[in-house]
């Protein structure tokens, strides 16, 4: 009986070793590729000249820092042909204007020169209504769950266009903002609500929500990219397909640039859960 138990951990010991070795993972890197986060956001009730637009690289999977972009140069211009520069903020990979002029409508061309390459995209300002109100509602668990805090965003579309909306929630238990897109296609000139679940959202916690009015070209872009952000199936599903957006590389067109240059009005508020 000793020999057996002995043998027993013996083989016990060696099982558990086993779950600790490491096993090394080989993935194949693509070449990096420039990423433009040019969002020219316009407050409402703020002067809009300070913008700022952030270029960065892909990088490794498991890279723990994301690669600044420096040595480019930035700027943007309207139609009437003044032009806006962004300079460039040491080691940063941020590029900064101080000057901007946010006009409605106004139709804005991106130009940044980077490596040998010119990159160019183009967009019009959309406006974007007042957030009429911020409520809060308690929706009831499904079978065991708990009974919930839901939050509802309202605006009023005005009516005499297509038009399409971005939201963008920021709460205190969530690190990394949510966003959200609609259009108001079944909501021609009525109020529309923008809907915010979180099983963990308590009283006292601050909401911030931001409302964005975007074109209908970003509406699709950041619609599809939601898609893909919360069907993510792990580090090692099949990768989805790259999601490309309006800037376009008129040196090389096979190195394409990924992000977007968009331009928004945005409203601001602030709500505390009751």
């Amino acid at each position: 009986m000793k020999k057996v138990s002995y043998l027993i951990v013996l083989l016990i010991v060696a099982l558990l070793t086993s779950c600790e070795t490491v096993v090394g993972v080989d993935l194949n890197e693509a070449k990096p590729k420039l990423v433009v986060d040019a969002s020219i956001n316009w407050v409402k009730g703020s002067a809009g000249n300070e913008q700022l637009i952030k270029l960065t690289t892909t990088t490794g999977y498991f890279s723990e820092t994301i690669p600044n972009v420096a040595g480019a140069v930035v700027s943007i211009k309207n139609s009437a042909g003044t032009n806006f520069s962004f300079l460039e903020t040491p080691n940063t990979g941020e590029y900064v204007c101080s000057t901007f002029i946010p006009e409605l409508g106004e139709i804005y061309t991106l130009t940044i020169l980077y490596n040998g390459q010119t990159l160019t995209a183009t967009e019009t300002m959309i406006a974007v209504p007042e957030i009429d109100k911020i409520e809060q509602e308690i929706s009831p668990g499904i079978g065991n769950a708990q009974d919930h805090i839901d939050i509802k965003t309202f605006f009023t579309d005005p009516g005499n266009s297509n038009d399409f909306y971005m939201t963008r929630v920021q709460t205190d238990i969530n690190a990394i903002p949510e966003y959200y897109v609609t259009n108001d296609e079944f909501f021609q000139g009525n109020q529309i609500f923008d809907l915010y679940m979180n099983q963990y959202l308590k009283a006292g916690d601050s909401v911030a929500v931001k409302l964005f009015g975007i074109s209908e070209r970003y509406y699709n872009y950041m619609a599809i990219l939601t898609s893909l952000a919360g069907n993510s199936s792990g580090p090692f599903s099949t990768p989805p397909a790259t999601l490309r957006g309006n800037v376009v590389n008129n040196t090389n067109p096979d190195n394409f640039i990924l992000g977007y240059f968009s331009l928004n009005e945005v409203d601001a508020a602030l709500y505390v859960v009751q």
